[in-house]
């Protein structure tokens, strides 16, 4: 048997998220009857490098299945992508993995990305893609209020309720926040993120953008460890995991 790791491109519109429940569509659920046909239509079972909510999409997704020997790097990406149709899930690269290696467990970086529509006329184009703002959104105060959430900290205000992580203890190394004409793009990066955390940082920046918070406001957000202390939830159209990092790049890049 071989251990795969498959590089994940999907809209997450019509799934209840990543994690198979029952028989409602999941990615997860998707990817797991597809590897099927490739195993004699036995189970396979997959594990995810992060796994996102319903409605939430990714751009750089990382699995892994296990597989009969036999397969070629690209026959397990043709013929995933076969199986995986119609639905809006695609492997964009697939490579052996190496010895030892753990989609989730051996990753050291997972990033997201956050786009709002800053403008008043509704998506068209971006629709179900963006969080659409229509009061102009003050970037400047938005990154200034963003650097008060870097390092390492008890993000309790910004985890969802009934998020299962053991501790509320994460290091933010990257919250930046720019505009690119009328997109406001949040960037975050880190090892590894609470339950809601992105989406909780981005209505929380939203509030100072829209000049309802002073910046200094999310600082005392984070030090009340409490949740009703910061912003309200973000939708999750506009959250997209980017990238997973490894320390060796099971893809070659």
């Amino acid at each position: 048997m071989t251990l795969w790791a498959l590089k994940l491109e999907y809209h997450g519109a019509p799934f209840v998220g990543w994690q198979r429940q029952g028989e409602l569509l999941s990615v997860q659920s998707v990817l797991e009857a597809a590897a099927a046909r490739l195993n004699g239509n036995a189970p396979v079972a997959s594990i995810v490098a992060g796994r996102t909510d319903a409605g939430v999409h990714a751009a750089g997704q990382v699995a892994q299945i296990t597989l009969p020997d036999g397969f070629d790097a690209t026959r397990v990406r043709e013929a995933l992508n076969f199986h995986m149709k119609p639905h809006p899930v695609v492997v964009i690269q697939a490579a052996a993995a190496p010895e030892g290696w753990n989609a989730r467990f051996s990753a050291i970086r997972r990033s997201y990305r956050y786009r709002i529509l800053n403008r008043r006329a509704r998506p068209a184009l971006g629709m179900g893609v963006v969080w659409h703002v229509p009061m102009m959104l003050d970037v400047g105060a938005m990154a200034e209020a963003a650097g008060l959430l870097l390092g390492h900290h008890d993000f309790t205000s910004f985890r969802a309720a009934a998020c299962q992580a053991k501790s509320p203890m994460r290091t933010l190394d990257r919250l930046d926040v720019r505009r690119d004409g009328d997109i406001v793009e949040i960037e975050a990066e880190a090892r590894s993120f609470l339950h809601h955390q992105v989406r909780n940082m981005a209505g929380t920046l939203r509030m100072v953008g829209d000049g309802s918070w002073p910046v200094q406001r999310v600082a005392q957000a984070l030090a009340a460890r409490n949740r009703s202390a910061a912003g309200p939830t973000a939708p999750p159209e506009g959250l997209c995991l980017m990238e997973v990092g490894y320390p060796v790049d099971p893809f070659g890049g």
